[in-house]
């Protein structure tokens, strides 16, 4: 208050008249601007005490209140412009303020407990700074606080107990401090609509609580990873949601890893760096520390009894007997396969060639699989086994392997070669046309290349397979495909209504998708990813999610395209090609980084926030955007995500953002519009373990109602 005072005495003593204009509001933010001791951006030059409204200064939002001649201030965000000083306590009589963002400067001092005033504040963002004394057990006196960001600073002390009186919080994240003290336990229960937790990076010592089972709102990941936690990880832990990942590396944790509930899920790595633990998930099974013998020659342990340790041994012996004798077991099963196997494929008679043999036709009796050497050898197997006999890659050069993959697909390796004329498109991946059979069927053809040693035959097909095997009705499904050292084709089904991307940015004349399209969209394409990650014990990813991929069909059902057409194409001997980097996620841009399943997640965050704002994040419609009179297609289109998460932060209502085609029924759906470009921020955030698995994702998406 003491500034405040002096403001007005300086104001009053210079004979000035204007600051009798300037609102309440405004004398807090100058005394926000008396704080600061450095802005070499300048950012706060356009802060003028001689302006009469300080909601036209940068980084000012306001609204307007019942009962007020004048706006209040409800967002209040500089971050990332390099200000030192502190942080004044007089911010705290902002009691309209809704979001404080100072995060990316260089602030120093404690966090003014007065900040508890502001009672209206709910995203309170002071990340990355020089913030240094005790977390304020005061801000949960703020009654609609949901997002609180203090990472990277250089608070101290311990984590208060007084937390669990904020029970509306829904991400809590202290990463990157000096956090000390055992952490609190019986607090977490009453934290029920907590979704985000991050306390890694701290000096937190002590055992794990317990009750942080009982987060069942939790997603993401829980982040306890480099502090100092000791002793065993709880069995309540296996009580979390399904689809949250644990980061437990680097601490001093001990003894076996449950394998209940959603620990069971996690990977090794969410234990790394804790050399003490042991157990079924790291592979490493737990051994007893035995004592010296006793004189009797029995072993004791510890006052467990001799008897104890003897049933112990023999239990452990027992398992490993178990494990070898299925092991032998599982080896002459095999053999008995393999023998059978080649003495059925030695078996089978020879077959004839014609030019007009069709791939999937069906051969003569008992003989399922065709040969033909006019083009290309041509076999029909559910297991995309390739023929005997003749068929082949063949030395000769000129013969190929055409294998159906669907039931009942037929067709003849003509068709495919010569009728490319209808092209769909081309790309780093080759070309991809359209084919109509002489049934009447369409199919799409890609071309991949005419590259490839003979030696990949086998890892292409390999590859093709992994993908034929994940089916679902969101998924574009292969049919056959096709190798030859000439030509390398893959043939899938045709969907007749284009892709997401010319649908969401039409021709002049052309119609929009409505909101409930959108939103069909978002969910089927959601399902279709999730798939894809939990196929099989094998992480698929997809690694080039977008909008050009994800296809329409007449019921504007989405079917995602080109899984595995990355892989695909280094095995047919092009090139592996890439997403475009618009839906790539920073830490794609690290050399000799691999595609995960987290990459999908970000991606399809950004695809989410283009079907709400009708923004293409690479600038494809930056022409559009300059001849528009909205606000929201007239900004900039790169950094999608960037632009809509400052725009939430600093107060832009949701149904502001979205794409004006669809504007009028967003004002009907705020609810539904608001819960997607949560998930959409959520998925595109910037930290990998920060993004939700995409059957989470889905999950949540299938709640939200059109």
């Amino acid at each position: 208050m003491k500034i405040l005072v002096l403001i007005f005495l300086l104001f009053w003593s210079s004979g000035s008249t204007f600051c009798a204009a300037l609102s309440p509001d405004g004398l807090t933010l100058l005394a926000f601007k008396s704080a600061v001791s450095g802005d070499p951006s300048a950012s706060l030059a356009g802060w003028d005490e001689a302006d009469e409204d300080p909601c036209r200064w940068p980084g000012v939002s306001c609204t307007n209140v019942r009962g007020f001649s004048y706006p209040r201030v409800v967002a209040l965000t500089v971050s990332g412009k390099n200000l030192s000083g502190y942080i004044p306590s007089e911010l705290g009589s902002l009691v309209f303020l809704r979001r404080l963002n100072l995060h990316g400067n260089y602030l120093s001092g404690a966090i003014p407990p007065q900040l508890s005033n502001a009672s209206s504040l709910h995203s309170l963002f002071l990340y990355s700074n020089n913030l240094s004394g005790p977390l304020p057990p005061s801000l949960c006196d703020l009654p609609r606080l949901q997002n609180l960001d203090l990472s990277r600073n250089s608070l101290s002390g311990p984590i208060p107990g007084e937390l669990r009186r904020c029970r509306q919080l829904q991400r809590l994240h202290l990463a990157g401090n000096r956090l000390s003290g055992e952490m609190p336990a019986g607090i977490w229960q009453q934290m029920e609509n907590l979704l985000e937790l991050d306390l890694s990076s701290n000096n937190l010592t002590g055992t794990l609580p317990p009750d942080l089972g009982s987060l069942r709102s939790l997603s993401g990941t829980l982040n306890l990873s480099y502090n100092q936690f000791s002793g065993e990880i709880p069995d309540d832990l296996g009580n979390l949601p399904a689809a949250v990942g644990l980061d437990l590396r680097f601490n001093n944790l001990s003894g076996e890893i449950p394998t209940q509930g959603t620990l069971s899920n996690q990977s090794p790595k969410s234990f790394a760096g804790n050399p003490r633990l042991c157990g079924y998930l790291l592979l490493s099974p737990c051994q007893e520390i035995r004592q010296p013998a006793s004189p009797d020659g029995q072993i004791s342990m510890g006052g467990g009894g001799g008897a104890k340790e003897t049933r112990k041994g023999l239990r452990l012996g027992t398992i490993i007997l178990i494990a070898a004798a299925d092991a032998v077991g599982v080896a002459l099963i095999g053999l008995a396969l393999v023998y059978a196997y080649w003495k059925v494929k030695n078996s089978r008679p020879g077959c004839s060639c014609t030019g007009k043999t069709r791939l999937g036709g069906g051969g003569g009796r008992g003989n399922p699989a065709i040969c033909c050497k006019k083009g290309g050898s041509c076999s029909d197997s559910d297991e995309g086994e390739e023929s005997g006999g003749d068929g082949g890659g063949g030395s000769g050069g000129a013969e190929g392997t055409l294998v159906a993959i669907d039931k009942g697909f037929s067709c003849e390796l003509e068709e495919l070669l010569r009728a490319s004329a209808y092209v769909l498109g081309k790309g780093g991946m080759g070309i991809m046309y359209k084919v109509v059979l002489g049934n009447g069927v369409p199919v799409a053809v890609r071309r991949l290349g005419d590259g490839g040693a003979a030696e990949r035959r086998r890892e292409f097909a390999s590859e093709v397979m992994a993908v034929a095997r994940v089916r679902h009705p969101n998924l574009v499904r292969l049919k056959a495909y096709y190798w030859s050292p000439e030509e390398k084709l893959l043939v899938s089904e045709f969907i007749s209504n284009g892709c997401l991307a010319a649908a969401l940015h039409p021709k002049p004349g052309e119609a929009s998708l409505s909101w409930p399209d959108r939103l069909r969209i978002a969910k089927g394409t959601a399902r279709g990813l999730a798939h894809i990650h939990e196929s099989g014990p094998r992480k698929l990813v997809h690694g080039g999610v977008k909008p050009s991929n994800i296809l329409l069909d007449g019921d504007l059902n989405p079917h995602i395209s080109d899984l595995g057409l990355a892989r695909l194409a280094h095995a047919a001997g092009g090139g592996g090609g890439a997403p475009p980097s618009s839906y790539l996620p920073p830490e794609a841009q690290v050399p000799g980084s691999r595609p995960s399943q987290s990459w999908d997640v970000y991606a399809f965050g950004v695809v989410l926030l283009e079907l709400l704002t009708g923004r293409s994040p690479g600038g494809s419609n930056q022409a559009a955007a300059a001849t528009s009179s909205s606000p929201v297609t007239a900004m900039e289109t790169g950094e999608l995500a960037t632009w809509a998460r400052k725009e939430v932060e600093e107060g832009r209502p949701p149904a502001e953002l979205v794409d004006p085609a669809i504007r009028s029924e967003a004002q009907q759906s705020r609810k539904a519009v608001a819960s997607m470009l949560h998930l959409a921020l959520i998925c595109s955030e910037l930290e990998p373990n920060s993004r939700p698995r995409m059957r989470t994702v889905s999950d949540k998406l299938d709640k939200i109602a059109a």
